[in-house]
C-alpha cells in the first residue's frame, strides 16, 4: 500500500501528479499551481473529479471532501463541485483564533488584551480585509501611528498579527504562510528604552518604612510593608488569604497557581512580618478570607499600594521595584550567596542543567535572610512596631 501523502510533501511538490490513496491525487501543474483531483470508475469509466485548488485547500479538508463526493457517486447521487472555503474577514479570523488559543493562557487580563489590542489599534485599517488579501504592506500602514509611540505594545500586535496569520493558513484561508520578518525594516527605528521597575535605593528604605508605620494602619499601607518585608511580588501580596500562614512557624505557603513560576513558594516570615499580621488578625472579619482587605471578601488592587507611594511624596518608585531594592541590599550589605537571594524572590534558574541538579530551597538560609533583611528596614521604625506589638497585647487582654 503506497504512503498517504504529508502536509510537507503537499508544500513542497514539484510538477506531476502525486498520488494519496482512495483515488485522490495533487495534480502540480509546470507553472506551481496545485490542484486536488478525485479519480474515480464509474459505470466502467474512469472520471476526474476537481475539489479546488491545494493552495486554499489543506491536505485533511480534500481527503475529507473527496470521501464524502465518493460515496455520493458511488450511491448514484450527481456529482457536485465542492464550494470553495469562504474566506473570512481579518477581524472575523482574529475572533477564531483568539477563541482557538485562548484556553491555554492562565492569565485572563492577557486573553481579554490580546483581542483588544487589536480591536483597537489594528481592525480600524484591515479589520474588514479579505485575510488572504492581507499583505506586508498593509501590516506596515497599521502599525505605523503606534510603532514609535508605544512601541512595546506596537511589537507585541506585530506577533499576534502574525498568529492570526499563522492560523488563517492552518485553516485553509491563506494559501501562502506568512511572513512578516520585513515589516519592522519598512518603520522607524523604535528608541532603546529601559524596562526595569524604578525602584527606591536600599539605603533610603528604612526611613520610608518610618513614614509608613507613622501613619495610620490600612490595608494599602499594611500590605505594602509586608510586601517589602518579604520581597514578594504584588498579586502574591494582595492575594495573600488566611489559610496560606502557618502563624507558628512562621511560614508563608503561597500556592503553585498564584505563582508566576507555577510552583508552591515557602516564604520564611520575619518578625516584623508577622508583627503585621497579628495586626490584621485582630481586624478580620473570618478566618479564611483575603488578609489585606477590608472586609476580607476582595483583595485591594496593585493601585492601592502605588496610591501609598504617591501620597508619602514618591512620585517615581514602583511597588515592583521593591523586590530590586532588596537585591541591591543583598548584594551590597551582606555575604549571601545569589543562589540564597534568588530563592527568596522565587527566580527561575536560566540554566535548565543546573536548575535539574539544583534541588534545595536554601529554606534556612532564606530565614536568616529576612530577618536581617527585617532589621535592616525596621532598624528606624523599631519603636513605632514595639508600640504596635503593646496595642496588640492590651487589646487581648
Amino acid at each position: 500500500m503506497a504512503a498517504k501523502l504529508t502536509t510537507i510533501q503537499v508544500k513542497n511538490a514539484k510538477p506531476g501528479r502525486y498520488a494519496d490513496g482512495n483515488g485522490l491525487y495533487l495534480h502540480v501543474r509546470p507553472g506551481g499551481s496545485k490542484a486536488w483531483v478525485l479519480r474515480l470508475q464509474i459505470d466502467g469509466h474512469r472520471r476526474d473529479f476537481g475539489l479546488g485548488s491545494a493552495e486554499r485547500i489543506p491536505l485533511a479538508r480534500a481527503r475529507a471532501s473527496a470521501a464524502e463526493m465518493r460515496s455520493r457517486l458511488l450511491m448514484g447521487e450527481p456529482a457536485r463541485e465542492p464550494e470553495p472555503p469562504k474566506i473570512p474577514t481579518f477581524s472575523t479570523a482574529a475572533q477564531a483564533c483568539h477563541r482557538a488559543i485562548k484556553d491555554g493562557w492562565s492569565n485572563a487580563r492577557h486573553s481579554e488584551s490580546w483581542l483588544v489590542s487589536l480591536e483597537q489599534h489594528i481592525f480600524p485599517s484591515i479589520g474588514d480585509v479579505q485575510v488572504d488579501q492581507i499583505t506586508t504592506a498593509m501590516v506596515r500602514d497599521a502599525l505605523s501611528p503606534i510603532w514609535l509611540t508605544i512601541p512595546e505594545t506596537a511589537r507585541r500586535i506585530l506577533q499576534r498579527i502574525r498568529t492570526v496569520l499563522d492560523y488563517s493558513h492552518i485553516s485553509g484561508w491563506c494559501p501562502n504562510e506568512a511572513s512578516l520578518r520585513s515589516v519592522p525594516k519598512a518603520l522607524p527605528r523604535q528608541p532603546t528604552q529601559e524596562t526595569h521597575y524604578v525602584s527606591m535605593p536600599y539605603a533610603d528604605v528604612p526611613a520610608f518604612v518610618e513614614t509608613i508605620g507613622s501613619e495610620e494602619s490600612t490595608p494599602g499601607r499594611d500590605a505594602l510593608l509586608f510586601l517589602i518585608l518579604t520581597a514578594a511580588r504584588s498579586g502574591e501580596a494582595r492575594k495573600l488569604v488566611w489559610t496560606e500562614l502557618d502563624m507558628d512557624k512562621a511560614v508563608w505557603s503561597v500556592p503553585a497557581e498564584r505563582m508566576k513560576m507555577k510552583r508552591l513558594h515557602q516564604v520564611p516570615l520575619s518578625g516584623p512580618a508577622i508583627a503585621i499580621l497579628k495586626r490584621r488578625w485582630a481586624l478580620r472579619h473570618d478566618d479564611t478570607g483575603f488578609v489585606f482587605s477590608s472586609f476580607g471578601t476582595k483583595p485591594i488592587s496593585d493601585m492601592t499600594m502605588t496610591k501609598v507611594l504617591r501620597a508619602l511624596g514618591d512620585k517615581k518608585t514602583t511597588v515592583h521595584g521593591f523586590r530590586s531594592s532588596f537585591t541591591d541590599w543583598a548584594a551590597e550589605e551582606t555575604d549571601y550567596r545569589k543562589e540564597v537571594v534568588d530563592k527568596a524572590l522565587a527566580h527561575k534558574l536560566l540554566d535548565r542543567v543546573e536548575a535539574a541538579y539544583r534541588r534545595t530551597d536554601f529554606f534556612d538560609r532564606r530565614r536568616q535572610l529576612m530577618e536581617d533583611w527585617g532589621a535592616f528596614v525596621m532598624q528606624r521604625a523599631t519603636s513605632i512596631a514595639a508600640a504596635s506589638d503593646r496595642r496588640l497585647i492590651d487589646e487581648e487582654r
